[in-house]
């Protein structure tokens, strides 16, 4: 099972939903993703918590405020880009920008898991992870 889209199906189905907060099981790329979700303002919080042998990310999400009681999620579009039967790598030459700058590219290269913009500033590829807009 491909667990870091199961975690984005997570947050996708949540903001739909109108939730404030989803948990996912941790590991160390989910966090590292969640961590770029946070940094970029998709995400307000995102918390590790501990529960004896098992460990869990807790991401609270945001929204915008139409008006009165009308909000729409921050995360318009979430889409898995590599999957385990067919992982996509893209040189940095090859990375564009996502929804004309308004999105997030999110790439795991050799010195970890980054922003396409990032990851074009100092020269990197890697595997094509996500999108997010």
């Amino acid at each position: 099972m491909d667990t870091v889209a199961q975690m984005l199906t997570k947050i996708r189905n949540a903001q739909m939903a109108g939730k404030e907060e989803v948990a996912v099981s941790a590991s160390k790329l989910k966090m590292a993703i969640a961590k770029i979700l946070e940094k970029e303002g998709f995400i307000e919080k995102v918390v590790r918590v501990e529960d004896g042998k098992f460990s869990n990310i807790i991401m609270k999400l945001k929204y915008f405020k139409i008006s009165g009681t009308k909000r729409i999620p921050a995360i318009q579009g979430i889409k898995r880009k590599s999957k385990q039967g067919q992982r996509q790598y893209v040189k940095n030459k090859e990375l564009k920008s996502v929804k004309n700058n308004f999105g997030v590219a999110i790439i795991s290269t050799s010195l970890g898991v980054m922003t396409g913009k990032e990851s074009k500033e100092k020269g990197l590829g890697g595997e094509y992870i996500c999108e997010v807009w």
